[in-house]
């Protein structure tokens, strides 16, 4: 699979504008969403590539995203990354347990970003 879309959820402007950065940076296209019932919409009209998902939002926390994708058929099959500075170990299992396929601290290394999208 070639990446060519990525879907960046974060509900910090910051956080979101760097990653939405990197990801321009490498010519790709990036759409995006502020909170977690935005990047279920998002994902289903978009059909982003990849999805680098926040852990920590207000109205939806990324693990309730991401179970909510994986049960529509549109989107269970969309890799997500999490990104958050909620980096206990505990987190990056839960994570993959829910099928993550990458975890990122904040603040992002642009190129942990890059290689997270390469591995795809």
């Amino acid at each position: 699979m070639t990446v060519h879309k990525v879907l960046c959820v974060d509900d910090a402007a910051s956080d979101l504008t760097m990653i939405q950065k990197v990801i321009s940076s490498a010519n790709l296209n990036v759409v995006s969403a502020t909170s977690g019932k935005d990047a279920i919409r998002r994902a289903k009209t978009e059909k982003p590539d990849l999805i680098f998902l926040d852990i920590l939002m207000p109205d939806m926390d990324g693990f309730a995203v991401m179970r909510e994708l994986r049960k529509d058929p549109e989107t269970r099959d969309i890799p997500v990354v999490f990104v958050s500075s909620k980096n206990q170990k505990s987190d990056q299992m839960w994570a993959k347990m829910l099928g993550g396929k990458g975890f990122l601290s904040k603040p992002v290394n642009p190129d942990e970003v890059l290689g997270e999208i390469k591995k795809f």
